[in-house]
């Protein structure tokens, strides 16, 4: 199993991440990179998230600030 964010704009078109794709081992790891990441992903463009286990996906969230 790995896990990946893929990245989306608000009308869906995947955004390429700069240096190319992270992979983490589990769901926590993953969540926490997303934690301590979330500002510059939105600065760079990425309106939502989408954490991914291997192929399925798992939830989406927005990189807004409510």
């Amino acid at each position: 199993m790995v896990w990946t964010w893929r990245y989306e704009k608000a009308d869906g078109t995947m955004v390429a991440p700069d240096g190319g794709q992270e992979e983490f081992a589990g769901q926590g790891d993953a969540e926490t990179w997303i934690g301590e990441s979330w500002k510059q992903l939105a600065e760079g463009g990425v309106d939502t998230a989408v954490l991914l286990d291997d192929d399925r996906v798992i939830y989406s969230m927005s990189l807004h600030e409510a």
